[in-house]
Order: structure tokens, then C-alpha cells, then sequence
């Protein structure tokens, strides 16, 4: 009778992120894997790391030569929230991505070590493989839902689809004298960061930089576009996607304060679903929204219901849990002040600010 394979334990490393030879083997790992996403790229951490100053990490477990499981990591610094390895920095995913038989423990064990040695008192997990159980760890269950639904066949069905309420939004939209520009040449980008500011600035949150977007629609390239609507030539709602799997993700957007009257925004979601679809999608990624926010009801509204994400944070001993969240309490007022700026102060420095949120 044959004996059993002895399981082998991986070996546990950081990746060399400025390889190509690596960036290759770990995309291949990505690609292959059930879970992978745009935000465990490389060019996600890289774009990241160019946009923001945050630096890109990644940790890799390896068998026999094979990478075996994948852990992608920013080093997020703030001077208000703190240091943290986010996993992956200013996105709605990432995670440990396990190969089959991967010991988690030990990539679990390998990122508390590292944050450790790189001073962050706080680890995120935004999905992928999770600590069930391990000391420091917690886990959300109810914070953030997901919203994912198939495309239509074609425009009439794709606007049938939507329910009766918010199709009457969308019809609104179609009827009035806006146009719409798909692309990623300056033009739509300066168009896109104009409304994109305002529209955060209303919700009283600080504005990425703007070099964050230019290094994801450089380092995705043909996987990521923006759609801009326009009235009488000026931008009022626009949106920055990603395009992976055959899934369009609308990932930041928004819309002046004109945008609510014109329907813009109804319209602009709308053409982003016929758009996705002639250049071969066949689901809508809607992202996620915290749970019983405005966003969460909004899309609801669109049709789409929501799935229970399930986040991961670590702290370390000793240390107080880290609060960027904007609906808590303790955020309130900055919250309010920062809504009655002047949009020119505001986007001075809510870069600033922003590139630390994680």
C-alpha cells in the first residue's frame, strides 16, 4: 500500500513587485484563481503605490517552485487614521487568494509578522480567505453588501430589466439634451476628476488624488475606461470602470449637483450597461455600498440585491482598533465642516487627507 503524500509546507516571501518575471507569474495565479480580482493585480498595489505614495507589498507562499497562494498588500500611512496593510488599498477588494491545500495560518501568521516589522498596528481583509479563528483577528459580516446581475440581450430588454420607478428615471435621462463620451485621453480624465471632486465634496468627503486615477487607467489600460455625460458641453456625471471576467465594475463616480435635475446619473449608469455589453460583458458589478446606506437602496432600486460581504481586521496587542469609517460618530462633524468648503479648498486638500483613507 502506498503511503500518503507528506504535505509539504509552503514557504512564505514578499514578492518583488518591480519584476516583470514575478508580476507574470502572480497575474497567471490571479487569473487562474476562482477569486481573483482587478484589486490583487499588481497593477492595482502599483497604481496605488504611484497615486498615493502608499507602497505596494505582497506576500507569496510557494510549493515545489508554484506559487500557492497570494496575499497583495498597501502600506497605508495616515497622519489622522493611522498605519495599516490593507489588502488591497483603496479597494472593495483583495484577500488572501489560496491555492488548494495552502496552510492559511501561515500567511495569516506572515502578515501580522510583517505588519509588526513595518510598524502598522491594523491589517484589512476585504475578502478571500479569512481567519475564522485566530487571536487579534475580527470578522463584519453585515457592514458592506455586494451587487452583481447579469446584462440584458440587448438595449430594450437591458432597459426593461430595470424596475419601474427607476426605468422612469432613466427614461427622464434619455429624454433630455445630454451626451455621452466613453475613452481615457485627457479629456476624460480632467472631465471625469472635475465632477468626481465635486460630487465628494458634497458628501463631505476628502477627493483622492488625481494621480491615482491616471496610474489605474495606465496601468490597466484597455480593462479600464471612463463614460462622461455632458449638457450643453459641460460634464455633470461621470464615471471611471474596470472591465475583468466579462464583468464591468463602476468603480468611482458621481455627479454635480445640476446631475440630480438632468437625470444624469440615472442616464449615465444606464449607458454604462449598453456600453459594457458591446464590448463583450455580460454582468454588471455594481461594487459595494455599506448596508442600508443611500448607495445600498439606490442600487437596490436598479434591481440589484445585495450580497453580504465579509471583511477581516487584525490589531495589533496593545493597540486601539483603527475608525476610518465615515458613518461613525466620532466623524460626524468633520463630515459636515468638510461639505460646506469651497470646492477650490476643498481639492487642495483633500488629497492630503485622502490618500491615507485606505
Amino acid at each position: 500500500m502506498n503511503a500518503p503524500f507528506a504535505r509539504i509546507a509552503p514557504a512564505v516571501r514578499l514578492a518583488e513587485l518591480s519584476q516583470p518575471d514575478e508580476i507574470a507569474r502572480i497575474d497567471a495565479f490571479v487569473a487562474g484563481h476562482p477569486l481573483g480580482t482587478p484589486f490583487h493585480r499588481p497593477a492595482w498595489l502599483n497604481a496605488v503605490a504611484i497615486g498615493t505614495g502608499n507602497p505596494a507589498l505582497a506576500l507569496i507562499a510557494e510549493r515545489r517552485g508554484e506559487i500557492a497562494g497570494y496575499l497583495p498588500l498597501n502600506e497605508i500611512h495616515s497622519p489622522v487614521f493611522g498605519r495599516l496593510l490593507a489588502s488591497s488599498g483603496f479597494a472593495v477588494d483583495g484577500g488572501l487568494l489560496a491555492g488548494a491545500g495552502l496552510d492559511c495560518e501561515a500567511m495569516f501568521r506572515a502578515a501580522e509578522e510583517l505588519a509588526v516589522r513595518r510598524s502598522c498596528p491594523s491589517i484589512e481583509l476585504r475578502g478571500g480567505a479569512l481567519p475564522e479563528v485566530r487571536p487579534g483577528w475580527t470578522l463584519r459580516r453585515d457592514s458592506h453588501c455586494g451587487f452583481v446581475r447579469p446584462l440584458a440581450g440587448d438595449d430594450e430588454a437591458q432597459l426593461n430589466a430595470i424596475p419601474r420607478k427607476q426605468r422612469a428615471e432613466v427614461r427622464k435621462g434619455l429624454g433630455n439634451d445630454l451626451s455621452v463620451a466613453v475613452g481615457s485621453g485627457e479629456d476624460d480624465r480632467s472631465a471625469h476628476y472635475a465632477v468626481y471632486a465635486e460630487s465628494v465634496r458634497n458628501l463631505g468627503t476628502p477627493v483622492f488624488p488625481r494621480a491615482l486615477f491616471d496610474a489605474v487607467l495606465d496601468g490597466f489600460g484597455e480593462a479600464a475606461d471612463i463614460l462622461t455625460v455632458r449638457h450643453e458641453g459641460r460634464p455633470v456625471a461621470s464615471v471611471l470602470s474596470l472591465y475583468d471576467r466579462g464583468a464591468v465594475m463602476p468603480y468611482w463616480g458621481g455627479g454635480t449637483w445640476q446631475a440630480r435635475a438632468l437625470r444624469a446619473n440615472d442616464r449615465m449608469y444606464f449607458e454604462l450597461m449598453l456600453h459594457a455589453r458591446r464590448r463583450g460583458c455580460d454582468s454588471f458589478d455594481f461594487g459595494r455600498s455599506k448596508t442600508n446606506s443611500g448607495a445600498y437602496h439606490f442600487k437596490r432600486n436598479w434591481g440589484f440585491e445585495p450580497e453580504p460581504l465579509t471583511y477581516a481586521a487584525w490589531t495589533a496587542p496593545g493597540a486601539e482598533k483603527r475608525d476610518a469609517d465615515p458613518t461613525s460618530a466620532k466623524h460626524a462633524l468633520q463630515i459636515a465642516i468638510w461639505r460646506r468648503l469651497p470646492l477650490p479648498v476643498a481639492n487642495r486638500l483633500g488629497p492630503l487627507i485622502a490618500r491615507g483613507l485606505g
